[in-house]
């Protein structure tokens, strides 16, 4: 079973920056594609980016390309999200996912795509 733990949230002030962070355990994290999604009260989950299982390629939702950084460090098991120009709009509960299928394409923004999820981090950008 694949435990996923996110960490590194807090409050920020609009302009500031955090970098995110997910361990994961219990499975071969090489070969899971890896996502950031991110969630407010009353909204759907929501795409933020993903990673393929080589670092190689990634994909940014519109409203955080040029913002964020995806990365990932198989050797430690981890990826990363570093979060900069943050906005008030931001603010959300941000949540790592593995998706283990061997696959790649536009499914990836999708968060049925992927089968563990961690317990989620708290990102509150003030303005």
């Amino acid at each position: 079973q694949v435990q996923l733990v996110e960490s590194g949230g807090g409050l920020v002030q609009a302009g500031g920056s955090l970098r995110l962070s997910c361990a994961a355990s219990g499975g071969t994290f090489s070969s899971y594609a890896m996502g950031w999604f991110r969630q407010t009260p009353g909204k759907e989950r929501e795409f933020v980016a993903a990673i393929r299982w080589s670092g190689g390629i990634t994909s940014y939702a519109n409203s955080v390309k040029g913002r964020f950084i995806i990365s990932r460090d198989n050797a430690e098991n981890t990826v990363y999200l570093q979060m900069n120009s943050l906005k008030p709009e931001d603010t959300a509960v941000y949540y790592c996912a593995a998706d283990p299928t061997w696959t790649w394409g536009p499914k990836q923004l999708e968060p049925t795509e992927y089968d563990y999820w961690g317990q989620g981090t708290q990102v509150t950008v003030s303005s």
